[in-house]
């Protein structure tokens, strides 16, 4: 653990402000939207915001997990928005993104998960922006394979999902959550012939022979696209921070998944699994293939 929670020079985040943060801020507000980027208190709200980007999650903003490094409010959810779909296919047609990423709290007190309006979210979103690439961060189901059937039929272009720490500290650090049924995840979408891509957080305990078999666990499961990132402590009620990690290391790291056949790999300081999706879209050709005409 810290003995002081200072950050390093290398943490300064990019504050909001500008014309488009604000018209960013007016849309979301306007469609009462939720987005990650405020309820998980993430680090580049600012310089996503003032790009006109943002990182929407539906099916309300309570979690029935309590995951100990995750800032979102967790309780029993109240809320069940069936108008929410249309909404957010409307706001990222006013925001104008060629791509999009959607998650979502965890709700473990619907019967299929929110999987019908994850598939209702994504098709309104398709209907209303025929030519956005979407990129989908949901839980896992459970493990049922049912319902994320019923989100991937949507046919999302990226299905992400992160399994956010090495095998040891997913109880402590997930809760209920599973390192073998976050694979599965990963592993289904991909046998259906999606791209798939993950997180990590570095710096909340890890050991190095740790990361790197997580690495090697990625790459085996042919996941395409990996996103790893400093662990920021949301409260004192909320895991520790073990280290401040040099970029040197993100770096180093970065390197090692590359190596193993991991196809495209953003690490960093800062990095979250949303920084950069639409580059990513680009790398993967998923905006020109959105942008053609069928047949």
């Amino acid at each position: 653990m810290l003995e002081s929670a200072r950050k390093p020079d290398w943490l300064r985040a990019r504050l909001p402000n500008g014309p488009d943060y604000l018209e960013t801020r007016r849309n979301v507000d306007e469609h009462k939207l939720h987005t990650v980027c405020q309820s998980a208190q993430c680090p580049n709200l600012g310089e996503c915001w003032s790009r006109g980007t943002a990182t929407v999650m539906i099916l309300g903003n309570v979690c029935t997990r309590s995951c100990t490094f995750c800032a979102v409010q967790t309780g029993r959810p109240t809320e069940l928005d069936l108008g929410e779909p249309a909404r957010v296919a409307e706001s990222i047609a006013r925001m104008k993104l060629r791509h999009v990423v959607i998650t979502s709290v965890a709700r473990d007190d619907l019967r299929d998960g929110g999987a019908s309006v994850w598939a209702a979210t994504i098709r309104a979103t398709r209907h209303r922006n025929p030519s956005t690439t979407i990129e989908v961060l949901p839980a896992d189901f459970r493990g049922e394979q049912e319902h994320l059937d019923t989100l991937l039929d949507a046919r999302p272009d990226i299905l992400n999902h992160n399994l956010e720490t090495v095998e040891r500290l997913q109880r402590p650090i997930r809760k209920t959550a599973r390192y073998d049924r976050s694979f599965w995840v990963l592993r289904h979408a991909k046998s259906r012939g999606f791209v798939t891509k993950t997180g990590v957080m570095l710096g909340i305990g890890e050991r190095e022979e740790e990361v790197d078999r997580l690495l090697s666990d990625i790459a085996a499961a042919k996941v395409d696209i990996l996103t790893l990132g400093q662990y920021l402590q949301p409260s004192k009620e909320h895991a520790p921070i073990d280290r401040w990690v040099h970029p040197d290391e993100f770096a180093r790291w970065k390197a090692r998944a590359l190596e193993l056949g991991v196809g495209h790999v953003e690490s960093g300081p800062l990095v979250r699994s949303s920084y950069k999706a639409d580059e990513q879209a680009v790398k993967f050709d998923l905006l020109g293939r959105r942008s053609r005409p069928a047949g």
